[in-house]
């Protein structure tokens, strides 16, 4: 699995599974997800706080800060764990405006912060920069670290394919369009690190695209 190497100061990506079970009507669905820990030894970012939040604060080492909660959507495997996380570290969380509806299905607070595409956000030496990329949900983002070599792309983008647009809130031609126009114009190493699953590259993925569009999904 591809897997982007330190900055220079010493800012480094650790991955967090955590498994939980999303109610659904035609039956509920078991899911593992990843949450990413970015950060030096004196602070951190947490991107998709899933499942179990006690495990996400367990992984922080001691003595970190965390700065933010990042979420690259409104689904409920990416935000049940977020108050936990929030609480347990009194970090902020950060979400789209466009994905405010999924959010007021599970929380009966407002989010601390809004993304807004191009916003960047500094976590020791490297910086991430919010890329709205909508069709999974309406506020989709992906954070992209240059520093890293990495994307941070939440379930717009795995090994294979786009995150599923089966929802009445998701978009096919949209994802497709964020994919090609925010995702593949990225450097070509770019290590994409997904909400779900192993890792890519997007040299590996790009030559894909037609493919999946000719598919249609």
């Amino acid at each position: 699995m591809p897997h982007p190497s330190p900055s220079p100061a010493g800012v480094r990506v650790e991955r967090v599974v955590t498994a939980g079970t999303v109610p659904r009507a035609h039956g509920d669905l078991t899911l593992e997800n990843n949450t990413w820990v970015v950060g030096d030894d004196d602070e951190c970012v947490v991107i998709d706080a899933g499942h179990d939040g006690r495990a996400i604060v367990k992984a922080i080492a001691r003595g970190r800060r965390v700065k933010a909660v990042l979420v690259t959507h409104g689904h409920f495997d990416h935000i049940d764990a977020v108050g936990e996380v929030c609480d347990g570290t009194r970090a902020p969380a950060y979400l789209h405006p466009a994905d405010r509806f999924l959010w007021d299905d599970h929380y009966p607070v407002t989010p601390d912060e809004d993304l807004a595409d191009g916003a960047t956000l500094t976590v020791g030496d490297v910086e991430l920069t919010v890329l709205h990329t909508p069709g999974h949900t309406p506020g989709s983002c992906c954070f992209h670290a240059p520093a890293l070599a990495a994307v941070f792309t939440g379930d717009t983008l795995f090994p294979g394919g786009p995150g599923a647009t089966r929802n009445d809130h998701s978009d096919f031609a949209t994802i497709i369009d964020s994919i090609r126009d925010r995702l593949f114009t990225l450097p070509p190493d770019t290590i994409v690190l997904p909400g779900h699953g192993d890792s890519t590259v997007i040299s590996r993925e790009a030559p894909q695209l037609q493919e999946w569009v000719d598919r249609g999904w």
